[in-house]
């Protein structure tokens, strides 16, 4: 499973002049056949035009003999040269693509350590819940709560007296046996999640029931909750994780577009935001960059100015960073995702969001 460590090693990876071929793949074969996919990835690596063979060649063998296609998302580094060589199969899919650069492009396989990092589930009913924990949209650990029966006269039954067995009374009975077990479901999951890394919380079960246990749990679950959805309380937990992969899709997708509007609201308003590219450059270079935010796919050649190591669009001459001979970079937006992620910023990647143009397609929030 790939790993915080594992980003760094990518991240800290010098090729000392050798190219890194960095391949991404949608490959869920309930969607298209291995073998559609493994076409689809020797076109992606034609497009190098034959250079990087070796690589490429590489890739292609593991597709067609090692690979065992059971997560739908694939990640390749590859970089025969310097003997590296990292495969990082994922239960997201990625976007297909393939970059060549000096360091591993490494700006979808970030954002999918970022978001769906360490999320929970809460399976409920009346008498009792299972709890999920998740990383990456893998099952990391599950346990279950069982509390008293729920037991419910039959139609018919009983007196609508006061004071009588069945009637109000009973309704009464099954109603407090039903909160004294949400209540102890919501105890036993502050237990089972104390510890864990939890960022997003998501309830399951019947609206009614998820609606009461959502008042009863402790503050910093009740901090993550980031929705619901409906299901058995047998449902297999491979159906749990797809339900709730999704509602972590559609919570990503809302925070993105949250996102990107309060960068162009701050910008407008002269916030601690900076946006287009050369002024984030800049707050990259200095530090300053706390959550960077760029357009999938958003790419732009440059420069890099040797003794200070200054990121710039075009040729500057007249800025005391912009000191050495400047090289030409094919990709300076990884570079700028490499810096923020190096110096303990964050990267959020943002797909159709006709928004970032106004900004083009790049800005950061600030930390000063």
């Amino acid at each position: 499973m790939f790993t915080q460590a594992d980003l760094q090693e990518l991240l800290s990876f010098e090729g000392n002049g050798s190219r890194v071929v960095s391949l991404y793949l949608n490959a869920d074969i309930a969607e298209d056949s291995s073998e559609a996919i493994k076409l689809r990835a020797k076109n992606l690596l034609k497009s190098l035009n034959g250079r990087f063979a070796p690589d490429a060649s590489a890739i292609e063998k593991y597709l067609e003999y090692s690979h065992d296609w059971s997560k739908p998302g694939l990640a390749i580094f590859s970089c025969s040269e310097r003997n590296f060589w990292r495969v990082f199969p994922t239960a997201v899919p990625f976007r297909n693509r393939v970059r060549v650069k000096a360091k591993p492009h490494v700006k979808p396989i970030a954002h999918l350590l970022d978001f769906y990092a360490h999320y929970g589930v809460i399976l409920v009913d009346r008498v009792g819940a299972r709890f999920f924990e998740y990383h990456l949209g893998e099952l990391q650990a599950t346990e279950g709560h069982l509390g008293e029966n729920v037991r419910t006269l039959k139609d018919g039954q009983g007196s609508s007296a006061h004071g009588m067995r069945g009637g109000l009374e009973g309704s009464r009975r099954e109603s407090e046996v039903i909160q004294r077990n949400l209540r102890e479901v919501a105890a036993a999951a502050g237990a089972f999640f104390s510890g864990r890394k939890i960022r997003r919380l998501f309830l399951a079960g019947t609206p009614e029931t998820v609606g009461q246990l959502r008042d009863l749990l402790p503050r910093q679950l009740a901090s993550c909750l980031a929705g619901q959805f409906q299901i058995d309380m047998d449902a297999p937990e491979g159906d749990v994780r797809q339900k709730s992969l999704a509602l972590l899709h559609e919570a990503n997708a809302r925070r993105e577009e949250d996102l990107v509007h309060r960068l162009v609201e701050e910008s407008e308003r002269g916030g601690l935001v900076v946006t287009g590219l050369d002024d984030t450059l800049r707050a990259i270079f200095t530090g300053r960059v706390q959550t960077l935010v760029i357009t999938d796919g958003f790419r732009q050649t440059g420069y890099r100015y040797g003794e200070t190591g200054f990121l710039s669009s075009k040729m500057v001459i007249d800025r005391p960073e912009a000191a050495g001979q400047p090289e030409t970079v094919e990709d300076i937006v990884e570079e700028a995702v490499t810096l923020t992620l190096a110096s303990g910023g964050h990267v959020e990647l943002i797909s159709d969001n006709p928004d970032m143009a106004q900004i083009q397609h790049i800005g950061a929030f600030l930390r000063y």
